[in-house]
């Protein structure tokens, strides 16, 4: 058992009311959270909470072990910091995930900038298009695309992206018109396979899905663009997966008029209270090179 973070999920369990809420403010899973509570609650022989289904109670000894505990990781956070700040050189191990795609284009490059710059860092890359929890998986850092949850996280928006539908100009060349995305219907389409089988529009103010019939099923991004590229057919993906290709024209942008809204591209990390300087350091390099090669959603292509 890790004694630490047991503690800290305790405190957290405590300041959000219940093991649910302690699990989303945390990135845990409530499976997790339950088992680090009962695992801390075996060790010390006692029981910290009351639960029920409708409430959760403090124990006399939950109460003393909550002020201990507050202490003890407080003095552990403070010491930690002045140990690793205290002759000014950044060192240490840096966990980050990203998006395979994002992470490959966008992040991966400025990783590798950042460790020729700080000799005394290390850093694991976890590039997955899962949403792996923070806390359970011990990483500092996640680079999330889309609209988070309430949480006690830090989200910094380091810029946008929305889904765009393009195809290439030789398919255009004989294939039928296309001016809304109804029209989609008669034409050949190449599916990511995450997104299913309904593309969803937006009209006017309302959302609609145009349900495609798949000539061509991918589950990775490269694979869809390359295909569309070479003709096959239209696809649809995230306006940063394909900015190259719709800036240099071997792709066309479709249907601007009907794009859903954008989602937000953000750094995901704990409270700035709990960071420690090798985060805070990433962060406070990595955003502003990050918003500068970021493409914009709403640029021509």
């Amino acid at each position: 058992m890790d004694k630490l973070k047991a503690m800290a999920n305790f405190v957290r369990i405590v300041d959000n009311g219940s093991l649910s809420s302690a699990a989303d403010a945390t990135g845990q899973s409530v499976a997790s959270v339950v088992r680090s509570l009962a695992a801390l609650e075996r060790h010390l022989g006692v029981r910290l909470l009351n639960r029920s289904t409708r409430r959760m109670a403090l124990t006399d000894e939950g109460t003393e072990y909550l002020a201990w505990s507050r202490r003890m990781l407080a003095d552990f956070a403070d010491m930690e910091q002045r140990l690793e700040a205290s002759d000014g050189t950044v060192r240490g191990l840096l966990r980050i995930t990203a998006p395979v795609e994002f992470g490959q284009r966008y992040v991966a490059p400025l990783v590798n900038e950042f460790l020729k710059e700080h000799a005394e860092i290390r850093v694991e890359l976890n590039l997955s298009d899962q949403i792996v929890p923070l806390l359970d998986e011990r990483l500092d850092l996640a680079l999330r695309i889309g609209h988070l949850p309430d949480s006690a996280m830090v989200a910094r928006q380091i810029g946008s992206t929305r889904l765009v539908t393009c195809a290439s100009p030789d398919y255009l060349s004989t294939a039928p018109a296309i001016d809304t995305p109804a029209a989609l219907k008669a034409h050949a389409c190449i599916a990511f396979a995450a997104q299913g089988r309904h593309w969803y529009y937006r009209h006017g103010e309302k959302e609609q899905a145009e349900e495609i019939t798949p000539r061509l099923t991918c589950n990775q991004i490269r694979a869809a663009s390359l295909a569309c590229m070479q003709g096959v057919g239209i696809t649809r993906l995230m306006h940063y997966q394909v900015a190259d290709e719709l800036a240099d024209g071997r792709l066309v942008r479709l249907l601007r008029d009907y794009e859903p809204e954008d989602l937000p591209i953000q750094l995901v990390y704990p409270h700035a209270l709990q960071l420690s300087p090798r985060v805070r350091a990433f962060v406070e390099w990595a955003c502003p090179r990050l918003e500068c090669v970021m493409p914009g959603p709403d640029e021509r292509g």
